[in-house]
């Protein structure tokens, strides 16, 4: 099939919309990131700055300069345009910028990249000030083509209007001559008791395509002549390549050629199958001289020596070691142990490499980071960065996968394509073992807590020893290791928080949520058996802890309130609760448990309030919401990515590190905080607080903490 063939039959109705500012017009095949355009062609687009075109035929479009892997940045972002546009809904559409890591950096990292739940807090007002920038220079247009003066030009719902005269106007008729005003300065921007699409459940603009299967991914495109590689890679993280045996595997047909790189062997074919057939058949010999051969057991116990050595300090207020000498007091010891998490995106890392006819390279992939994919691709291929150009593709997926500083997975792609000879179109392909096993895990942590209680019942001292590795890779304290523990929300007077990085050759990474994945967990059951020793509610204890006006004490009162806190539970279940900040958004979540036939917990609902300020599209928060609580009991429930004995990767697709499946979803019921702060993430905040809110529940109803995740180990069942 060709590439016209592809684009004219299974996508054939978005064949050709998708222009976009510095980028080398795509083959048609590649042009369907552009959601909602209609058929009929594409519209002539004027730049009025670099995140807004107004098309001929009134739609606005909106260059996203964050990837949509189904958090919502493009429904997000146009939203804030819309706003200050005036513009329909209707009639916005959304598609990835151009790699640019100064005009379209995130602000909040000074280069161009998704994370951190950072989409919409970062660009809130610069987004808002490009659609009202567009906005001005439309009426300016307009102005200077009726001959009104612009002060009585009214803008509503993508309608240019002259009360006065009666003229009216869509934006597509002024789109050429506002493209060549001179933008304002500093446009005016509403204020938010004026909003009108701002808070409302506007539907998302990439659903129509992901959900008819016209929205083109990476693993959708097919150029003519493709050559496909998949590398294979040691079983041992650290291990290198010794030696290696192709004879059974070059008589695969198809299989092309079959070359080492630095990263493992990699073997080039026609098509998939016979590339992993050939994968499948060929004999590589593993230096394990560098190699982590230690189980995960032997790490844990490694983990927990360092308990009781001299830490990183992150946190250290009153006297901790006075106050545990006390007399009078109660104590409490837990140690909890948090496994490697693979992130398991639903689409595996890929990318394409096309040369064009100048000799320049076009690379697709779902790029978080693109800036960083095109310098390692720019320099592993020996071009010009100008001669290298990333492409983001919607991607099926992340949680923080593709969010590599140095670009790992590039370096891979890249040499694979240079070892290639360059002379056809290359897709290279990870399959969903090369995924579960390729490490960049959330880490492994250890954590100790002590705690103690005086004869008033008050909670006085805390002190919390947390071992792993650097997700930063520093010598000194890494704050991705302790964030959500050494900025503690309860009142305390006595609180230590120290740190220890260790150092593996197993690749880590942040995960969804990054260290609240681990300290939200650690944090939240630890007061909770606190509370629980001298017979406090969870509830009420918690928010006497906590100032009573804070974010934290709102969200907790919400979602208590949500459950109806204090009743009875169904017989046989119980509640659990937990509240955690993350990225500046507050969440606070109670789950009803119970234990199930096979006598795992089997969590029934969840109620959950967030608090992460103005709520630019509560449909998406919503679904962030939910998303992130089935994202984080599936984990907390079930995933571990372990090292067997010799150091083996143990877990290797869904059968063995699997996803919470649709009759384990509890019922999840959301309500957003209504809030006149500047917006906050959603993407990562709705993971933490249900592992200890289960967690809780859990120990209520068995009389047992969980001191070692998942709760359900699925390798002795």
């Amino acid at each position: 099939m060709t590439i016209h063939d592809f684009a004219t039959t299974r996508r054939g109705f978005l064949a050709g919309t998708g222009l976009v500012i510095g980028v080398a017009i795509a083959p048609k095949f590649l042009a369907a990131s552009t959601m909602g355009v209609q058929a009929g062609g594409a519209p002539d687009l004027k730049p009025m700055n670099a995140f807004v075109k107004i098309g001929t035929d009134d739609t606005v479009t909106v260059l996203s300069k964050h990837i949509e892997f189904g958090q919502g940045p493009f429904t997000g972002l146009a939203t804030l345009v819309a706003e200050e546009l005036d513009a329909d809904w209707a009639q916005m559409r959304a598609v990835h910028s151009p790699t640019d890591n100064k005009v379209y950096a995130n602000l909040a990292f000074g280069l161009q990249g998704t994370g951190g739940s950072s989409s919409i807090a970062n660009a809130y007002e610069q987004m808002r000030k490009a659609g009202a920038t567009a906005r001005a220079m439309l009426v300016a247009a307009a102005a200077e083509a009726w001959g009104v003066p612009a002060a009585e030009i009214t803008v509503e719902k993508g309608r240019i209007k002259h009360a006065g005269s009666g003229k009216d106007s869509g934006f597509g008729a002024f789109a050429d001559s506002a493209a060549k005003q001179v933008p304002p300065d500093d446009p005016k921007l509403k204020d938010p008791k004026d909003f009108v699409l701002i808070g409302t459940d506007l539907p998302k603009l990439d659903t129509r395509g992901k959900t008819d299967g016209t929205a083109i991914f990476t693993l959708d495109i097919m150029p003519e002549n493709l050559l496909v590689a998949v590398v294979a890679h040691p079983k041992h993280f650290g291990a290198t390549v010794k030696s290696f045996d192709d004879t059974e595997a070059r008589k695969v047909p198809g299989v092309v050629d079959i070359k080492q790189i630095p990263q493992g062997v990699a073997i080039y074919a026609d098509n998939t199958f016979s590339a992993l057939k050939a994968r499948d058949a060929l004999t590589v010999d593993w230096d394990l001289g560098q190699a982590e051969t230690r189980s995960s057991q032997q790490l844990a116990a490694e983990f927990a020596s360092h308990f009781d050595r001299p830490g990183l300090e992150a946190t250290n207020t009153g006297n901790v070691a006075d106050a545990f000498r006390q007399e009078g007091i109660q104590t409490l010891e837990s140690e909890i142990v948090f496994p490697f998490l693979a992130h398991a995106p639903m689409e595996p890392l890929d990318a394409v490499f096309i040369k064009a006819a100048d000799g320049s390279v076009d690379i697709y992939n779902g790029a978080q980071f693109p800036g960083f994919d095109q310098q390692v691709a720019a320099q592993i291929l020996g071009m010009d960065e100008s001669k290298v150009r990333v492409n983001t593709q919607l991607a099926g997926g992340s949680f923080g996968r593709k969010a590599q500083f140095g670009s790992p997975y590039m370096q891979e792609a890249a040499a694979v394509y240079a070892a290639s000879g360059r002379d056809r179109p290359l897709k290279h392909m990870w399959t969903r073992e090369d995924d579960i096993q390729g490490g960049f895990y959330r880490p492994m942590y250890a954590h100790r807590m002590r705690g103690a209680i005086n004869a008033d019942g008050q909670i006085t001292t805390w002190e919390q020893v947390i071992v792993g590795q650097s997700i930063m890779a520093k010598a000194d304290l890494d704050s991705t290791s302790v964030e959500g523990a050494s900025n503690l929300p309860y009142k305390i007077p006595n609180l230590k928080v120290t740190s220890h990085n260790i150092k593996l050759a197993i690749p880590p990474l942040w995960w969804r949520s990054v260290g609240h994945t681990h300290t939200g967990f650690a944090v939240e059951t630890f007061v909770d058996e606190l509370l629980a020793r001298v017979g406090k509610d969870p509830v009420e204890g918690r928010l006497a802890l906590l100032e009573a006006d804070s974010r934290h004490a709102g969200v907790l009162r919400k979602a208590a309130e949500m459950a109806n806190w204090g009743a009875k539970a169904p017989e046989g279940r119980a509640y659990g609760v937990a509240v955690v900040e993350s990225f500046g958004s507050f969440v606070g979540q109670v789950a009803e448990v119970s234990v199930g036939p096979d006598g795992a917990p089997r969590v029934h609902k969840v109620w959950c309030a967030v608090d992460c300020g103005i709520a630019v599209n509560p449909n998406i928060i919503r679904a962030q919401m939910e998303g992130g609580i089935g994202y984080g009991l599936g984990a907390v429930l079930f995933d571990a990515v372990t090292l067997g004995q010799g150091g083996r990767i143990v877990q290797s697709n869904f059968h063995d590190y699997r996803s919470i499946r649709i009759n384990e979803m509890p019922d999840v019921a959301v309500e957003i905080i209504k809030s006149t702060e500047k917006p906050t993430g959603v993407g990562e905040p709705g993971v933490p607080p249900v592992g200890p809110a289960v967690a809780n529940a859990w120990r209520k109803l068995t009389g047992a903490p969980v001191r070692q995740l998942p709760i359900v180990n699925l390798m002795s069942s």
